[in-house]
């Protein structure tokens, strides 16, 4: 009889957990050789990659798919935005900054040989015009370029602040300390408005005075008439009897840069001598022969009623040669004060540059005007840089230790008042 074996139940369950064990090991065994086979000990060779180059066609089509893809609005007017700021800041310019020559034909005999040749060394050969002026007599003592300097002037820019500022204080609008509000949070007072020629600020004082007060006044410093006293070939420059249209900014953009203005150096000069010694308005006098000098009194053409706010103004001004706009002035001159304005802008592909200025020292003071024209080398920084090199040579000439030519009292002092209109 031949044995025959019999499992339990029992029996069987172990059979089978001990093949899967089996199973599972031998798996494990599987995983790790093939983990094991991909690894590579030897180091990798760097194969300078081939250069991928694409065909004409493949070219054109991305070309195509650039020009097509779709954009945003606000993505459409960002960008239109950047192209604008990017055309204003290449805007052409036909005019030269530079030029020989400038003093050719102008009539000396009559100026003081020291300044003139100040404002010669100063100008260099920039294509401008230096005039230099006696405030206390209105007597000019060197006009360089003077076929420039008695032309028809130019847009008179920035410099338009200072009679926009001295009416606005004459009407007591504001003090120097006032608060004007530009906008949103914005807020700037006179003195800070002045020194860093703040259009936005002169736009709303020049609407708040409204277009008739902004003539008035104008027409009272002397805006569109003659400047001086029987000086051959000056022109009146132009100061209109209207508002020019809102398109082109109205008045606010007639009293922040003078659209629709234009102003000569000379009579820049004599507004800013008024300032300069409290209020007299003089008619410049050029003198042409020794005898002119000999003979030379001060014709006044009226007394300015500004004297009261003119300590209102003088910070800003001075503020413009020491943190502001005219700062450049100082590269060259530090020893003595100088208040200024300057003033930048353009009109039909030409650059100007303004900078009206006086130097205030112990003895006297002397005004300077400087007037380019050019392009982009062209602006009202550059013009005191060059009113700073100007003091620089007066200075080292010892020009301001000589006693300035005073009337010898009230009586010899001429009055045309309303005259020359």
């Amino acid at each position: 009889m031949r044995f025959k074996p019999s499992f339990d139940d029992g029996s069987k369950g172990s059979a089978a957990l001990i093949r899967l064990a089996v199973f599972c090991f031998s798996l494990l065994l599987l995983c790790q050789s093939g983990i094991a086979a991909t690894i590579n000990t030897h180091p990798v060779s760097r194969k300078k990659p081939r250069p991928v180059t694409e065909t004409p066609h493949a070219r054109k089509r991305m070309s195509r798919l650039a020009r097509s893809r779709v954009t945003s609005p606000r993505s459409a007017h960002l960008v239109n935005a950047s192209l604008h700021r990017r055309h204003r800041y290449y805007e052409r310019f036909t005019m030269s900054s530079f030029t020989d020559d400038i003093t050719e034909g102008d009539v000396t005999t009559g100026e003081d040989p020291v300044v003139r040749q100040a404002a010669i060394d100063a100008l260099g050969n920039m294509n401008g015009t230096v005039v230099a002026i006696e405030p206390s007599s209105g007597r000019i003592l060197a006009m360089v370029n003077q076929k420039l300097a008695l032309s028809s002037g130019a847009q008179p820019c920035s410099t338009i602040k200072l009679s926009v500022a001295l009416a606005a204080l004459s009407e007591k609008l504001i003090t120097k300390e006032t608060e004007v509000r530009l906008g949103g949070r914005s807020h700037m007072n006179l003195t800070m408005a002045l020194a860093h020629s703040n259009n936005a600020y002169f736009e709303a004082l020049g609407r708040q005075l409204g277009f008739e007060r902004v003539h008035q006044y104008a027409r009272q410093f002397g805006l569109g008439e003659l400047a001086g006293y029987n000086i051959p070939g000056e022109q009146l420059g132009i100061y209109p009897d209207e508002e020019i249209s809102a398109k082109l900014g109205g008045v606010g953009k007639m009293c922040s840069f003078g659209e629709g203005v234009s102003v000569t150096p000379l009579q820049l000069g004599a507004l800013v001598s008024a300032i300069a010694n409290g209020g007299t308005l003089y008619l410049l006098q050029h003198p042409t022969t020794p005898e002119d000098i000999e003979n030379f009194q001060p014709l006044v053409k009226r007394q300015l009623n500004i004297a009261h706010v003119l300590p209102e103004i003088s910070d800003g001004m001075a503020g413009a040669v020491s943190y502001g706009t005219a700062r450049s002035l100082q590269l060259n001159f530090t020893e003595e004060e100088v208040l200024g304005k300057t003033g930048t802008c353009s009109h039909e592909g030409t650059r100007f540059g303004w900078f009206g200025s006086y130097a205030k020292t112990n003895v006297g003071h002397i005004v300077v005007v400087v007037f380019l024209e050019g392009g982009r080398p062209t602006f009202g920084p550059k013009a005191a840089e060059i009113a700073g090199r100007m003091y620089r040579n007066l200075y080292d000439h010892e020009f301001f230790l000589a006693k300035p030519i005073l009337p010898a009292d009230s009586a010899t002092v001429k009055s045309l008042t309303n005259t020359q209109q």
